[in-house]
């Protein structure tokens, strides 16, 4: 009896108290999917253009000649610079440039903080885009030609949605890699879910609640995660099947 009085008296101090898990842990919760989502987009956008740059130089370089194979070449050695060196730093050492250096002037730190993690995320997001292209049978392009497609028709309507196909489970992986990371938003003092928790025991002096009660959340939002990439994947092996 003493140690399920003891735990619904931590319980209450670290969760009830002073509405500590509406105004932390949900605020913070909030915080958390907010970057995330935003920064996915911009992972993936910037990601997609990547990746098709270097795939269009891969493919297209030979034959090219003049101003457009030199384009093709600037535009390549740049993806590939920007894939180099943002996956060769740190994304706390990013995250801190980006608000310290590059947008010292901007006030809103979650919007310095969805830049800082979408761009990061979009080099990561470029090799997985551009390994599920190169995954591709070579004969869907030949086939998308014979059909009247140009280059961008046939990447666009044909290569690209089986290139995603392949490359989701990786895709799922760096998106729920991207979620776990949001936890370093703290070093520029923004409440996430990670420093929602930390604050909680700070308050309370309690460590046991408020930590492993961001755990629980962090890993029930990974399962609905793979539970709604899952379903995704199985619709898209059953259209394939049609």
């Amino acid at each position: 009896m003493d140690f399920i009085e003891t735990f619904r008296a931590k319980f209450y101090l670290c969760f009830i108290a002073d509405n500590r898990f509406v105004d932390y842990m949900l605020y913070g919760l909030g915080n958390t999917l907010k970057i995330t989502l935003f920064a996915v987009l911009i992972g993936v956008a910037v990601g997609v253009v990547l990746a098709l740059i270097r795939v269009t130089y891969d493919k297209t370089i030979a034959d090219l000649r003049g101003p457009g194979r030199i384009f093709i070449q600037l535009l390549n050695a740049f993806a590939k610079l920007y894939i180099t060196v943002i996956r060769g730093i740190p994304v706390v050492v990013q995250l801190l440039i980006w608000f310290f250096v590059i947008l010292i002037k901007v006030d809103n730190r979650i919007f310095v903080a969805i830049i800082a993690f979408g761009i990061n995320s979009g080099a990561y997001v470029a090799e997985i885009i551009r390994g599920g292209i190169m995954s591709v049978d070579s004969g869907q392009s030949e086939a998308g030609r014979s059909l009247g497609f140009g280059y961008i028709s046939t990447m666009r309507y044909i290569i690209l949605p089986q290139a995603f196909k392949n490359a989701l489970p990786t895709l799922l992986n760096e998106f729920i890699a991207l979620l776990k990371e949001t936890a370093i938003v703290g070093y520029i003092a923004v409440m996430d879910l990670t420093k929602a928790a930390d604050i909680i025991r700070g308050r309370t002096f309690e460590s046991f609640f408020p930590l492993v009660g961001a755990a629980l959340i962090y890993l029930l939002l990974v399962m609905i995660l793979s539970w709604l990439f899952g379903k995704l994947e199985r619709r898209l092996r059953a259209s394939d099947r049609r």
